[in-house]
């Protein structure tokens, strides 16, 4: 495409680059056609239900911006769920996206059963947050058979089991727990293949320059060689982080005890889908996008590539 412009500043366009440019768009078609109706399209008409009071029945009454200030000045359920949200992308984010990088590069230094490992991380993103969090309720079970329980009340740390699920205190951490451990598929997988493609050469020739160790590798060559790939990792991570609803649910319920579990996206499935309010959980859905929208921008400004 950039050679097509160049060529249109030296002259007119001949028939071979129009033939260029016009199967080039056909190849886009595909994504453009699936992107703008459900992902443009839909974002469009949430920011126009946001202003309305829509039940699904009803024709939509605009109501202004009126459900964006009961949201930050009445509900305060939904300032909860903004905390609770904020927190866990802060440590389920980061955590995870740094565990996915460093699993990723120790196995890319190891000789042998590197796909075995690879499976065993990758493996808890084939299954949903439901069937997951179902088995690690086997762990924090809140009675003396949980495996937790159990274990450390064979070790005297405690004198009663924890109801690792219904106490407020412990509930945060054991969703920040399964997040954690579920965000490490996909951004694994793609920090596996970007390490896997760097040319080994590099290495050899920096050796020869005097490079001394792995960790000097890891900060002069791959991660600069691997900018495209941290920052889809760095998205998807986001995006994950602020969509924490499957996990929470399934493990505390909904309403979780004292709203210590509720989300944005619970906040939104409670207004959507149970009191059919689409104009109030359309605004809580526009506030997630334009959280996730802006710190995305963050990420692309961060790892930006002159390439």
């Amino acid at each position: 495409m950039k050679q097509i412009l160049k060529r249109r500043e030296k002259g007119p366009i001949s028939q071979m680059d129009r033939r260029k440019t016009f199967v080039g768009y056909m190849f886009l078609a595909p994504f453009l056609i699936l992107f703008v109706t459900f992902t443009l399209i839909p974002i469009f008409v949430a920011m126009g239900l946001s202003l309305t009071n829509y039940n699904l029945i009803q024709t939509p009454g605009l109501v202004g911006l009126t459900n964006y200030m009961n949201l930050i000045l009445e509900d305060d359920v939904f300032l909860t769920s903004l905390k609770n949200t904020l927190l866990f992308a802060l440590l389920t984010g980061p955590t995870g996206y740094l565990a996915s990088f460093m699993m990723a590069w120790l196995i890319t230094l190891m000789n042998k059963g590197r796909g075995a490992f690879a499976l065993a991380f990758y493996a808890p993103s084939l299954t949903s947050g439901v069937a997951m969090s179902t088995i690690w309720l086997i762990i924090f079970s809140g009675d003396r058979n949980g495996y937790l329980n159990n274990f450390m009340l064979k070790l005297g740390v405690i004198l009663e089991p924890i109801l690792w699920t219904k106490d407020a205190n412990y509930l945060k951490w054991v969703i920040v727990i399964i997040s954690v451990w579920m965000s490490m598929g996909t951004g694994f997988l793609v920090f596996l293949a970007g390490l896997q493609n760097i040319d080994p050469s590099l290495y050899e020739a920096a050796r020869v320059d005097g490079m001394k160790n792995r960790f000097q590798e890891l900060r002069y060559i791959t991660l600069p060689m691997m900018k495209p790939q941290l920052l889809f990792g760095a998205v998807t991570s986001v995006v994950n982080a602020f969509a924490i609803f499957d996990v929470a649910t399934s493990v505390a319920g909904m309403p979780s005890p004292n709203y210590a579990a509720h989300t944005i996206v619970a906040h939104l499935y409670d207004y959507a889908f149970i009191r059919m309010n689409m104009g109030y959980a359309s605004s809580v859905a526009m506030i997630l996008f334009i959280m996730t929208f802006l710190i995305g921008r963050i990420c692309f400004y961060i790892f930006r590539s002159e390439d």
